[in-house]
């Protein structure tokens, strides 16, 4: 088994990841679907982030070998957009909108009591790795403000009380 030592950064310092070469070989098949378009990097990327989660370096450079693009295009894309994590993260994303609309509507109160209910940080990961919450700047569902989303489903018009509810769905 390969470890290595990820990159440092806000979310921890030299998370160590395990990179075995069945994962390898894994994100090397899912990637080669995209071996003649390589301007399908943030597509090839999102796939091979939904392999772990994450995006671990050696899975990053299985994908600019693969692709035959700059490690450091691929580094750079999937550091650059929020969506992508080269650090391990929780099974299930709590992405919690505070743009303004949610601000106004309660947004503070729902952190408050989602970080309380989970006993995590902004930015943190539970201790039995199901959750990890994040921030986002909009969720673009201002109409049910306060609102989170849970992977891919949103949930709106959020008061304290919902959220042991919705939790549960997910444990």
């Amino acid at each position: 088994m390969l470890k290595m030592r990820g990159p440092v950064g806000p979310e921890g310092s030299g998370v160590v990841c395990e990179c075995d070469d069945v994962f390898l070989t894994e994100v090397q098949r899912v990637v080669s679907v995209y071996k003649e378009r390589p301007e399908d990097l943030v597509q090839a990327l999102h796939d091979v982030q939904s392999l772990r989660n994450y995006l671990p370096r050696e899975a990053l450079r299985v994908v600019a070998r693969t692709l035959d693009v700059p490690e450091s295009r691929v580094y750079g894309v999937a550091t650059f957009y929020s969506m992508f994590s080269t650090s391990p993260r929780g099974r299930h994303i709590i992405r919690i909108c505070e743009s303004a609309p949610c601000h106004v509507a309660g947004a503070a109160e729902i952190i408050n009591s989602l970080l309380n209910e989970l006993g995590v940080e902004m930015g943190g990961t539970t201790s039995d790795g199901i959750f990890t919450v994040e921030t986002s700047s909009c969720l673009g569902v201002c109409g049910v403000a306060p609102a989170i989303m849970i992977d891919d489903t949103v949930y709106g018009n959020l008061v304290s009380e919902d959220l042991p509810a919705v939790l549960r769905r997910y444990r």
